[in-house]
């Protein structure tokens, strides 16, 4: 299998750990692709319609995008343990919380990026970041509980979400009120998956 990857993105790092996680690096070829909102590679458009990264690309059938589609698929390869049947639910909904921080983050990162000063939004801008700063809050307020114990996709996905606000969006301080979850992260980013899947 060959992963279409770009190192930046959040939702391709959540399956580069998991790959890490689960000794899955024998078994997908990670393939280094060159896209943006404006102009996706044609490898891509030829295994996700909407040109979206990761895409997992199959000898034995079609292509899979969306990364929760990609990590449950994967982790089900692995002998199923990051979605574990007892907390399922919560972990969905974790996994869902951490994505929707990712997605915010990037459209705030396209924002300042692919479009001029005087075409930026601010308050779609603050907006988005709204998003981003009450799903922390809930994070580090009734889910932090969920971060502990054996390793699930929540873990994972939280912890590339806060990594790339930390590096896309640092001057906005996630951190700030959120010291549990601050205190978590800091332990989370010493992992092997997480150093070796560190942008640049």
């Amino acid at each position: 299998m060959q992963l279409l990857i770009s190192p930046a993105s959040p939702f391709v790092r959540k399956v580069r750990v998991l790959l890490r996680e689960t000794d899955m690096l024998d078994k997908v070829e990670e393939v280094h692709v060159v896209t943006s909102p404006l102009a996706s590679d044609p490898s891509v458009l030829a295994a996700n319609p909407t040109g979206k990264i990761p895409a997992l690309v199959r000898a034995d059938g079609p292509a899979m995008y969306d990364s929760r589609v990609i990590t449950r698929y994967l982790d089900d390869l692995a002998g199923g343990h990051l979605y574990p049947q007892s907390r399922i639910w919560e972990i969905l909904t974790l996994e869902a919380t951490a994505d929707a921080i990712m997605d915010a983050a990037v459209l705030m990162a396209y924002e300042l990026r692919f479009r001029t000063p005087e075409q930026q939004s601010t308050a779609w801008l603050d907006a988005q970041w709204g998003k981003v700063s009450r799903s922390v809050t809930a994070i580090n307020s009734r889910w932090v509980s969920h971060l502990s114990g054996p390793l699930t996709i929540g873990q994972i996905a939280v912890g590339c979400a806060l990594s790339y606000l930390d590096l896309r969006h640092d001057a906005r301080n996630w951190r700030d009120g959120n010291i549990t979850l601050a205190a978590w992260h800091a332990d989370w980013v010493q992992r092997d998956s997480m150093v070796t899947t560190q942008a640049e």
